[in-house]
């Protein structure tokens, strides 16, 4: 039988990520030794170095959440995973009668669907539910019951002359490696807020979908970032695309897609992760009919090998359908909350 994904109560804890590694210290352990395969140790030191430095500088308001994750590792990259923001994803927004969101986070990095958590935590707007993993300060998939739900897409690279040829020639990964690089030096000298950082405070303090969206809309991001949100209210759902420089917000009518590719900001650029143009293709028509419940909704290319969860989330009623995904099948159980 495939496990339960664990819910774990921080909503009296003042410091709720460290908290969620205590909680979980198997888990914990378990994602840092794969990111250091993944990264290398050597690696995994060096971008630490990067990110606690820039952290720092920026007076990042989580960041002593994030000293304290780092010193409780039995080694480097608590800074440097908490700045981490690799990740790929499909949502689908509903917004006839009661909003809701279909969500599939898609990420390289293997073993985060099977080391899925599900943290209640607490802020002056309100309880949330953070749907991610220990030792992880920010948020990328949140449900606030009667309030809203949100989630943070990838957008692309903008992609460099030498990286379009390598593409052309179907080298993917030095097309991928040569925009990255490319873009590190503004990155650096960024001051604004991480994403999944901006998302970790809209749930803690925004007390409605109006105020969520305003805060997405105005925020200064150190990355520019595709969020999808969903409130209480018909209507009330919309894809904001904030690309640092430039904006996009589009409403749901009464449908609205997110993958890996601007909508509204006439740069295309390069995707981060495969299949993003026919993962949202494939979600649109999904939601043009009555969406299949029991995860059936959950099929190619939405669901590829990249994925580590899916989630149905209805802020108005509180509900959560949630499993953990590697290699584009369940290994988790399904979690019905609401």
């Amino acid at each position: 039988m495939l496990p339960a994904i664990p819910v774990f109560d921080l909503r009296a804890e003042a410091l709720p990520s460290l908290a969620a590694m205590r909680a979980a210290p198997l888990r914990t352990e378990e994602l840092w030794r794969w990111a250091r395969g993944r990264y290398t140790p050597a690696g995994l030191a060096v971008a630490d170095r990067l990110s606690r430095h820039w952290l720092r500088r920026n007076a990042n308001p989580l960041r002593e959440e994030i000293e304290a994750i780092a010193a409780a590792l039995p080694g480097p990259g608590g800074h440097a995973l908490n700045l981490s923001y690799e990740w790929g994803c499909t949502a689908g927004l509903g917004a006839t009668g009661a909003p809701f969101m279909l969500r599939v986070l898609d990420w390289e990095l293997q073993g985060l669907g099977e080391q899925l958590c599900v943290f209640r935590q607490a802020g002056p707007a309100g309880e949330w539910l953070n749907l991610g993993w220990p030792g992880f300060a920010g948020a990328i998939t949140a449900l606030a019951p009667g309030r809203f739900c949100l989630a943070i897409n990838q957008p692309p690279f903008p992609e460099r002359a030498l990286a379009r040829a390598a593409r052309g020639m179907g080298a993917n990964f030095l097309g991928l490696a040569v925009d990255w690089l490319a873009a590190r030096p503004a990155r650096w000298r960024q001051r604004g807020l991480p994403p999944a950082h901006l998302l970790r405070m809209v749930c803690d303090t925004a007390p409605d979908y109006a105020t969520a969206l305003a805060m997405l809309r105005e925020a200064n991001l150190a990355a520019g970032a595709i969020f999808s949100l969903a409130g209480i209210r018909p209507g009330e759902a919309a894809v904001v695309e904030n690309a640092e420089t430039s904006l996009a917000v589009i409403e749901a009518t009464p449908n609205a897609v997110a993958a890996n590719a601007w909508q509204g900001i006439a740069n295309p650029g390069a995707p981060r992760w495969r299949y993003s143009a026919e993962r949202h293709a494939a979600m649109a028509a999904l939601l043009a009919g009555p969406v299949p419940g029991e995860f059936a909704w959950l099929r190619p290319p939405i669901a590829n090998e990249g994925s580590r969860l899916a989630a149905m989330m209805c802020p108005a009623t509180g509900r959560l359908e949630l499993i953990g995904m590697e290699g584009g099948a369940a290994v988790t159980q399904p979690l019905y909350l609401g």
